[in-house]
């Protein structure tokens, strides 16, 4: 054992990836139905490692802490600048009331309380759970001026704080928003989003909109009803459409007197042809049952053609601000003959697919059909996101490299010099970069994977080392303020909520999904919109989610920099 800790203590490199290791597995224990997760395991960890007194040098939680952000900044930084527009306007100003509730509650708990500046900063991570205020908070204290040993105590307070606070922050918030946030608003959740999505037009039968939900199929039959006999390709297929009950129907390839043949609009069916028709399968099957065409055939040889499902980011601006259903009556249908819609993504989150959807640019379409199809659609759309595994790290160095820059900058406010910091400056320029990456995505591209592993593991590194070095004064720091940090932490996390639920109903008039994913996303818990969604038994939260996280995941970090200053 005593060789073990020696070990640690001259190459404490190892001591972060014991303490990732453990982390991230008592991350996955849960009290009840809540996992504490792995940023909270992994502080937990790292002060169990710090009693054994390992130092380890501060700039090797920079960097990973830079990464996080920057990462974090890429991540919203389409739906942060949408929201900027008109029509995402009041979510933008929900969001920023909601983050001031966050703020003055957090400041009106330490002044009843008295606190100090660090205890504050951790209360206001952990109880609204944004692990990223301990690091901008930690720049700032460093900044002040008091003495060496006054900051070392506000910067070991903060952990002690954040992990007092973070348990409730989490499974508090989902369970208020899920099962007070209906009783509040006194409404029945599942109801009201189900009359949204029929005002949006869920469930309707319309020619260019297929659920997410159904499954695309591509069957052969061999036309032996007279109906169709010496109809072209073009009037058999707008038949379908015709029908204001049916829906989207293709024929992708047909066999005529044993030649096979791509479908050109123009060509005539005769008797005895064989159609390969593209479809949602319950309009096939209902087809079949009612022998509406003919006997289905086995031709491996006419199936066997390639198809495609493509991920599309949106950048046609032409498409962009429209509903599914203002696309699908347009122009643009015509180029997307054979295209069917599986999932329409937003800031990394699945949208409802309803005629009501509006997409948006930045926006990710997930579409299938015909592989010569899809190419077509994909060229109209916008970029095809094709899965690969490189990361553009030109991108990646020089926009944390601005951002730095930019952060290093500082103006003095009286006696308290003041500046975005580093960290702060590392989240704006991925705001930035992430946005025009949405607008040009012929580059700049990070892999969803490897943006998690900058999102969860520079953030889970940068908290590994903030335990170990916090570890020595962390069990002081709990026993003594650790019950009145709790109930101080209830008070931060579900104040804002009630703040947020009445001004949706009675100021913005919000419908209640819509209010209570907007509250999830100003407060960026995850967790709760997944609860949300539970209850609701809907997607419609979601669209309230994304506009206000990207606001949320901005201000609430920059607030870990205002809450030192105001107590300074």
């Amino acid at each position: 054992m005593e060789w073990f800790v020696n070990t640690l203590r001259q190459y404490p490199e190892l001591a972060i990836f014991l303490t990732l290791g453990l982390g991230y597995f008592v991350g996955k224990l849960k009290l009840g139905k809540v996992a504490l997760g792995a940023v909270t395991g992994t502080l937990l960890v790292g002060v169990l490692v710090g009693q054994l007194g390992i130092t380890i040098s501060p700039n090797v939680k920079s960097v990973f802490f830079l990464m996080f952000l920057f990462a974090v900044g890429y991540g919203v930084g389409p739906q942060f600048f949408r929201g900027l527009k008109s029509d995402g306007l009041p979510q933008v100003v929900f969001a920023i009331i909601l983050c001031l509730a966050c703020l003055f509650s957090t400041f009106l708990a330490v002044k009843i309380l008295g606190f100090d500046i660090g205890s504050a900063a951790g209360l206001l991570s952990g109880a609204c759970t944004i692990s990223a205020v301990i690091g901008v908070a930690t720049d700032t204290i460093n900044q002040l001026s008091v003495s060496a040993a006054q900051k070392v105590s506000f910067i070991n307070h903060i952990p002690v704080a954040y992990a007092v606070t973070y348990i409730f922050g989490t499974a508090g918030s989902a369970w208020f928003l899920s099962s007070i946030g209906p009783k509040l608003l006194r409404v029945d959740l599942a109801a009201e989003c189900r009359k949204l999505e029929e005002k949006m037009g869920a469930g309707q039968s319309e020619p260019g909109v297929v659920s997410a939900y159904q499954q695309i199929v591509a069957r052969a039959y061999q036309v032996t009803n007279a109906k169709f006999i010496n109809k072209t390709i073009g009037e058999f297929e707008s038949g379908f459409i015709a029908d204001p009950n049916s829906l989207r129907i293709f024929v992708e390839r047909i066999r005529q007197g044993g030649k096979i043949m791509e479908p050109d609009p123009s060509i005539i069916i005769q008797q005895g042809d064989v159609l390969v028709l593209a479809a949602r399968r319950e309009l096939l099957v209902k087809l079949e049952n009612e022998n509406a065409i003919g006997p289905e055939v086995d031709d491996r040889e006419l199936l066997d053609f390639p198809a495609e499902s493509l991920d599309v980011v949106i950048t046609n601006k032409a498409i962009a601000g429209r509903t599914l259903k203002e696309i699908a009556e347009s122009d643009v249908a015509g180029n997307g003959r054979g295209v069917f819609l599986r999932k329409l993504m937003r800031g990394g989150h699945e949208m409802p697919v309803t005629l009501g959807s509006k997409v948006d640019r930045g926006d990710v379409l997930t579409i299938a059909g015909a592989k010569r199809d899809v190419e077509r659609a994909a060229k109209i759309l916008g970029y095809a996101d094709r899965p690969t595994d490189m990361t553009d790290m030109v991108f990646v160095g020089i926009g944390i490299l601005l951002g730095g820059l930019i952060g290093a900058l500082s103006i003095k406010v009286g006696k308290v010099p003041l500046s975005l910091s580093t960290s702060g400056g590392a989240l704006i320029m991925g705001l930035v970069f992430g946005w025009l990456r949405s607008v040009h995505p012929t580059f700049g591209r990070i892999p969803a994977p490897a943006l998690w592993m900058m999102n969860n593991v520079g953030l889970t590194t940068f908290i590994a080392v903030v335990g170990i070095s916090s570890g020595p004064g962390f069990v002081a720091g709990l026993k003594e303020a650790g019950l009145m940090l709790f109930f101080a932490g209830i008070f931060v996390t579900i104040m804002p909520f009630v703040v947020g639920i009445l001004m949706g109903k009675y100021v913005f008039k919000m419908n209640a999904g819509i209010i209570l994913g907007a509250c999830a996303g100003a407060r960026t818990t995850t967790a709760a919109l997944g609860a949300i969604q539970d209850v609701a038994k809907s997607k419609i939260p979601a669209l309230g989610y994304t506009v206000t996280y990207a606001v949320g995941n901005t201000l609430l970090i920059i607030w870990g920099v205002v809450i030192v200053v105001m107590l300074a």
